[in-house]
């Protein structure tokens, strides 16, 4: 038997409303937490080539590009960037952006984007890889100190990813990794810098060839060359010799001897 909701108890009524408000309820937290589809087709869509690798010689033109597909909001200005600085002269209105890298070396690698920045919406970039294989670009070829004194030598390369740095001292002749038991080494790796400070530096320990090994690839040696501070035994006065003869005025002496003179007459 059908009944008209006026002539229900009020109690009864509001049993019945309860599931209707929970789903309801649930409807809209489930919308507020997980949005529609569309609003991931709201991002801007790029699309760029494809990573390149400089090789040694080729001298093959690279060029870079990066092209914005779709946008829902208007484009301001757009331009590119190497490990995050701004490439100079870059800086145009287009959706449709191109870099050339007219003579590719190892030191042109590295991490490129386009960057795109609208109108009133948050700026978006896409990347594009310019890997090259490491190649040292300068480096301390030895270090001269004297002993207790501290010493630094660095070595620098070109290239991306960024190489792994692994040092080693040659002890008779066979690489060995330096163990730092007396924590006198300090090894800084940055990138592609690595700089190894050795303090007071020691006689019979620091002196050798050291090795920076680099993506396993390229073996450079630097030798610290170390002078002792003390002084060599014949440069030590010896306070048992004899001394030597006593200096005299020769003018006294003689004048000395003339008074004598004088007063045996």
């Amino acid at each position: 038997m059908a009944h008209s909701w006026f002539s229900l108890p009020l109690g009864r009524v509001a049993g019945l409303l309860q599931p209707w408000a929970l789903a309801l309820s649930l409807l809209l937290v489930s919308g507020s937490l997980f949005p529609g589809p569309g609003a991931a087709q709201n991002k801007p869509r790029i699309v760029t080539s494809e990573e390149v690798i400089i090789r040694d010689g080729s001298g093959i033109l690279v060029t870079l590009q990066c092209n914005l597909t779709s946008s829902f909001h208007s484009l301001k200005f757009s331009y590119w960037t190497k490990n995050g600085v701004e490439l100079s002269a870059t800086q145009k209105n287009a959706s449709n952006m191109e870099y050339r890298i007219n003579k590719p070396r190892a030191e042109e690698s590295g991490e490129y984007h386009c960057v795109f920045h609208f109108v009133s919406a948050p700026k978006a970039n896409a990347t594009v890889e310019v890997k090259a294989a490491p190649d040292i670009t300068g480096h301390k070829r030895s270090e001269n100190k004297n002993e207790g004194q501290d010493a630094m030598m660095y070595c620098k390369s070109v290239g991306y990813p960024h190489p792994e740095w692994i040092l080693h001292k040659k002890q008779n002749g066979v690489p060995m990794e330096i163990v730092n038991t007396s924590g006198r080494f300090f090894i800084i790796n940055k990138e592609n810098y690595t700089e190894l400070n050795t303090l007071n530096l020691q006689i019979t320990e620091d002196p050798g060839e050291y090795e920076w090994i680099l993506a396993e690839i390229v073996i450079l040696a630097v030798i610290i060359v170390v002078y002792e501070k003390r002084k060599r035994p014949d440069e030590v006065p010896n306070d048992d010799a004899p001394a030597g003869p006593m200096k005299t005025n020769s003018t006294n002496s003689h004048k000395d001897k003339n008074l004598r003179q004088r007063n045996t007459n």
